[in-house]
Parts: structure tokens; sequence; C-alpha cells
């Protein structure tokens, strides 16, 4: 079975695939040696880790860079956040999934969030069109397309509209869709049942638990930024605790220097 294989695999609904987003090498070797049966990347994490904010800010050469590092890092399947595609047209957002396919991921992320266009979701037919530009460009290789719908994250429409854009967008060729900022059991069950293919939710704290989202039929569970944004807390907490009173306790729950060096050695 090849990666892309395994990783459409992963998408039972009812037994949701756990995604703990990675956003460089080590992070990502450390979630694969946790068990993980497939590594995704977090847009965010990856963004900061370069130098620039979340937001079709990042240059695609560099984002396709990282991707290609942490596919090399580890010996299961990834899926790449790429923001929106890294593109102005379905043309240019084909260019990048090629690029992220020959760099070795089997799945993708994209968003209809439009980050400064003249509405904040792209227009349905408008992100419709990207998705069959990036169906096109994957047509061989078996990638997993999940489209991210950003009507609750962004406060942009509620289960109608979410509805609507799913199933604009499966007809469009994603494999299945992402709904980010839900997290009660009564509307995830709605989005399940409304939409007829995987369904990922993100999850975090207050977030309803594996087994109660895998109880209400969700396929797939991305704890998205929030691991980076804690690693983040840390280093915020040791440098103040360092300057301000010259101790250094934050970092005694620290991953062996011994453990990180050999989960590298791939």
């Amino acid at each position: 079975m090849t990666h892309a294989e395994l990783f459409r695999s992963l998408h039972v609904p009812g037994r949701p695939l756990v995604l703990a987003n990675a956003w460089d090498a080590a992070s990502a070797a450390l979630v694969a040696a946790a068990g993980a049966p497939a590594v995704a990347t977090t847009s965010a994490g990856v963004a900061w880790s370069l130098g620039a904010p979340d937001g079709d800010v990042l240059a695609r050469e560099q984002a396709v860079e990282l991707i290609a590092r942490i596919v090399r890092a580890v010996g299961v399947p990834v899926t790449a956040d790429i923001e929106s595609g890294f593109g102005a047209t379905p043309d240019e957002v084909a260019e990048t999934v090629r690029a992220v396919v020959a760099a070795g991921a089997v799945g993708i992320n994209i968003e209809d969030n439009s980050h400064g266009g003249p509405a904040v979701l792209r227009p349905v037919a408008e992100q419709a069109e990207r998705l069959a530009a990036v169906r096109d460009a994957a047509a061989d290789s078996g990638l997993f397309v999940n489209a991210r719908i950003d009507t609750y994250l962004a406060g942009a429409g509620g289960l109608d509209e979410t509805v609507e854009r799913a199933i604009a967008y499966l007809a469009a060729g994603a494999d299945g869709v992402f709904v980010p900022g839900v997290a009660d059991p009564a509307t995830v069950k709605e989005l399940v049942a409304a939409i007829p293919a995987p369904v990922n939710i993100l999850v975090g704290p207050g977030s309803p638990t594996v087994a109660e989202l895998a109880d209400l039929g969700v396929a797939r569970a991305s704890l998205g930024s929030s691991i980076a944004q804690a690693a983040y807390a840390l280093v915020r907490r040791a440098a103040e605790e360092a300057y301000a009173h010259g101790t250094y306790e934050s970092v005694v729950d620290s991953v062996d220097y011994g453990t990180l060096n050999g989960l590298l050695r791939r």
C-alpha cells in the first residue's frame, strides 16, 4: 500500500484520525514517534517558524521546502496545510500542488479564507474553481484534498452556508471537509449528517474528546496550531523566568538531547 492509499484509508467516520500538527522536522519526528499513523503540518506554525505571519504571506518555495524536510524526517504519510494555495489564480494553486506532491506529501488542506479580499471568504464558485485545479494537478497522485471551510472560524456563516460550500467543494474534487471553529456536539453532529464525506474538526482544550467525536461520526480531528502555540508559550515563560528571576525551572520537563538527535538520524 502506498502512503497515499494508506492516508486515504485512515479517514473513517466514527473512527477519527487524530493529527497532532507539526511545524518542523523535529516536531514531526516526535509526533511520529508517539505512534501517529500520519503527520500533518500547521500552516501557522510553519509560517511562524520561518519568520512570517500566518495568512498567505509565506512564500510558496519556503513552504514546499519545509514540507519536503518533514517528509524526509518521518516514515508515515504527510499531509500539508497549504493555506489558500499560495497563488492568486487556479493555475498558480495548481503549481503549488504539483510542487507539494513532488515534495512527498499525500494530502493537503486548502482553505476558502480570502485573507484580505473583498469578502472574508472567497465566493463559492471561485473556490470551487481553485479546487478543480487542485484535483487536475494531482490527478495521478492519489492526493487527499481536504477542503477547509472558514464559516465558523471567521464568523462568516452558519450551518447552511457551511453545508452549501461543502457540497460545492466536493463536487469540484475535494475528498474531505474541514470545519474549524466549531466544537458544539450538536452542531458537529448536524455537519456530519449533512456532508457526504469525511468531516474534520479542529480540537483543543474544551473540545469533545476523541471518543465523543467518534460517537458523532467525525472522521478526522486536528490540533492545528495549538501545539506550536504551547511550545512558543514555553519559550516565553523560560525567557521571562531567566531574565526576571535568574532561574530555569520552566525547562525542567524537556525532551532528552539524545532522543531528539536519534529521531533525526533517518
